[in-house]
């Protein structure tokens, strides 16, 4: 934008206000106080919020450039500006500076943000509704603002995923900030005994199904999508006090356990759409490492990544980032950014994080490519009797191929029956066309696929997958 496009936009804002102020709305009642000290109970019709995003900017640090000029402007309201910069002893935010301990942040967030709901909760009517918004591609951050909402009595009856963020912004240039914003609407939960996390799996799969395929049809894709379904999901898990396990007497389902559900499902949904070009299909059975490598692929491509989505599909395929990088050779440093990798609990990119809970550095990592995955044990199974991902044994095909070797080519295809798999068919052509037309590598899945298809009719040996160092 520009100075002039900004001030046109500040001053649209303030004459529909005063338009609005005048005679045609009441005068709003503007009070100063704490979200954890509402004396006033069942007063509100509505209670909304957009909470701090857990490891977030410090907002009273942030206000205090604006809190000196508006004591000055708003002389005549010097109740409110008493002090001379804001007041921080009691903001709900957690920080990680390196003065501050990362535990007792923690825990001051959580505890601090669970009496803010409760008291909001008391403060309602009985038939009120309570809408918390909320953009962090965190998991820890949404397993604490459920926690808190499911803790202070509150059932999430209706979510929306609205697009609030500005692509022109300065966090939307080479970052991996949420462009939406997830709109939670609650209300209070009457008395009720707790569930059992077999019923609710149930009723989360039922609610969402037809959520996620109106949230792609309008086109929300990559984290935005992910948790646009978090909101439907919650309204199966939190009708109940607490989710019992059916399988284990005397343990709950934590909300962590029950956010995981809904990621692979969502992972498998999006994968789905992959692999069946569109269809209507979800795919189970795909491995975490494959089903990583299509979401990546299927989103940003072979180009720099930003790793505030990645690690969210890491999670959502129960993988890390550093694993992906340097246990499954598929994740590689982009020159402008930092190596996933370096991304662990204790690293410095951790220390700048905005309000959509990004890492401030702009880290970039992207796939690396089948040609530059060379490592011995590519396609062979691992120490432990770990099988080879799929798209391991897809890029060891295309290494082999590429060697002109085709008794090797009919051996590993027969050695692992990939002919009568399914997915592996299915995987072939998702990768054929997300590989660019006219490509090596379009052109080397393409030779492959054919090869597989014709080899199909060829009686298999019993399979065995080659152990590491054996020659497959």
């Amino acid at each position: 934008g520009s100075w002039r496009s900004m001030l046109d936009s500040v001053v649209k804002s303030i004459e529909r206000t005063c338009s609005g102020l005048n005679g045609q709305l009441p005068n709003p009642k503007i009070l100063c106080g704490s979200s954890t000290n509402i004396e006033e109970n069942n007063a509100y019709d509505v209670v909304i919020t957009d909470p701090p995003y857990y490891q977030a900017i410090s907002y009273g640090d942030l206000s205090d450039f604006f809190y000196v000029w508006l004591r000055l402007v708003l002389a005549d309201h010097s109740e409110h500006f008493e002090t001379q910069l804001t007041d921080k002893s009691r903001e709900i935010v957690q920080h990680i500076r390196t003065d501050k301990d990362k535990t007792e942040e923690a825990k001051k967030y959580e505890t601090w943000m669970s009496d803010s709901f409760r008291v909001i909760a008391n403060s309602l009517r009985d038939e009120g509704r309570f809408v918390v918004v909320f953009a962090h591609k965190d998991p820890t951050a949404w397993e604490v603002l459920v926690g808190a909402m499911i803790k202070a009595g509150f059932i999430v009856d209706g979510s929306w995923p609205v697009q609030t963020e500005m692509p022109n912004r300065s966090r939307g240039f080479g970052q991996a900030a949420l462009s939406s914003s997830v709109w939670l609407v609650c209300r209070k939960r009457p008395p009720s005994r707790p569930g059992w996390d077999n019923t609710v799996l149930d009723e989360m799969r039922e609610n969402i199904t037809q959520k996620l395929r109106d949230f792609w049809d309008a086109g929300i894709r990559g984290p935005d999508f992910v948790w646009a379904a978090t909101g439907p999901a919650l309204e199966a898990f939190s009708i109940y006090p607490a989710v019992r396990k059916a399988n284990a007497p005397g343990e709950i389902m934590a909300v962590s356990e029950f956010l995981r559900e809904v990621r692979r499902m969502v992972v498998d949904f999006v994968v789905g759409r992959v692999l069946t070009r569109g269809g209507e299909e979800a795919v189970t059975g795909l491995d975490d490492v494959t089903t990583y490598y299509l979401l990546h692929r299927n989103d940003f491509g072979m180009e720099d990544a930003p790793v505030g989505g990645c690690i969210l599909y890491a999670v959502s395929c129960n993988l890390s980032d550093s694993a992906l990088a340097n246990q499954h050779d598929l994740l590689i440093q982009s020159k402008n950014g930092a190596a996933a990798d370096t991304l662990d609990e204790d690293s410095p990119e951790d220390d700048e994080v905005d309000d959509n809970g990004e890492g401030g550095s702009g880290a970039k990592v992207k796939l690396k490519p089948w040609h530059r995955r060379r490592g011995r044990s590519l396609g062979l199974e691992a120490p432990g009797g770990r099988p080879a991902p799929l798209i391991d044994q897809v890029h060891k095909l295309m290494h082999l191929w590429r060697a002109g070797d085709q008794a090797r080519v009919n051996e590993y295809l027969d050695n692992r029956g990939l002919q009568r798999n399914a997915l592996f068919h299915q995987l072939l052509q998702a990768l054929i066309e997300l590989a660019p037309p006219g490509s090596d590598e379009r052109a080397v899945l393409e030779a492959v696929s054919n090869h597989a298809a014709a080899h199909g009719d060829v009686r298999a040996p019993r399979y065995r997958q080659p152990r590491l160092g054996e020659v497959s």
